[in-house]
């Protein structure tokens, strides 16, 4: 294994320009969420009655997504077995982290077991319910290296704000402060995977600030903004919201 988590190795050829597969970044610690749910994978809180990842799971078939990469690092097991009684085996591959390799390096481990040309990218703790086909086209139109889905929201400050040139390419990254309004990253990305792994990454890097930020004016990023429903488990008073909208 090489330092870029073997990136030689793929047990099948890239096929097709991808649409079906799918990789759940679910190592976080939920270090946040402490304070309302016991010591479990952030992913795996319950929400009205049953864990937050099943909720994921349930949106991503929906939108036709047949297999599944599941990043896990933190409690896996209680994941793994989890997955196990759900979900037929075929459909699910794991990529374990030994140690925590950040959002990037844990994409990177991923994409070394992907199947496609290209893959969608989404957070086991938050859901924003785009239209996914729409987001893959709309990669695929746009020849892009990452397309990010961006949620218009108004009054925040939570999150940071991505601006957008005329042709939807990404112009910047804006800290995260207070905004009367913008766009955000809601975290459901479509990448090129053959692109991706010829980067040269490290084994352990941010996605969003050692790659989306730092190559924003060196490859190919675009933005498709849908307005929809969207939720990120991360802090409590979120976690109580989820709990009253998904019921």
């Amino acid at each position: 294994m090489n330092s870029h988590g073997h990136i030689g190795a793929r047990s099948l050829p890239l096929t097709g320009s991808g649409g079906t597969e799918a990789i759940i970044l679910a190592g976080g610690l939920g270090t946040r969420l402490r304070s309302v749910v016991a010591d479990i994978p952030k992913c795996m809180a319950p929400v009205a009655g049953k864990p937050f990842l099943q909720y994921v799971m349930e949106y991503l078939i929906g939108q036709g997504i047949q297999k599944f990469i599941f990043s896990l690092g933190y409690k896996h097991e209680m994941i793994r077995s989890w997955l196990k009684l759900q979900y037929p085996e075929q459909l699910i591959k794991i990529s374990l982290e030994e140690e925590p390799l950040g959002t990037g390096g844990a994409i990177l481990l991923a994409c070394t077991q992907t199947t496609e040309k290209t893959v969608v990218v989404v957070n086991g703790d938050t859901m924003f319910t785009v239209d996914i086909s729409k987001l893959e086209e709309f990669h695929e139109n746009h020849n892009a290296d990452c397309t990010l889905s961006l949620k218009p929201m108004t009054n925040f400050d939570r999150y940071g704000v991505v601006e957008l040139r005329e042709d939807l390419s990404v112009a910047s990254f804006n800290e995260k402060q207070h905004y009367s309004s913008g766009l955000i990253n809601g975290g459901v990305y479509v990448l090129n995977v053959p692109n991706f792994l010829k980067e040269g990454m490290p084994a352990k890097f941010s996605f969003e600030k050692d790659y989306l930020e730092s190559y924003v004016n060196k490859r190919k990023f675009f933005g498709l903004v849908q307005d929809k429903y969207f939720i990120d488990i991360g802090v409590p008073e979120d976690y109580e919201r989820a709990g009253r909208e998904l019921k």
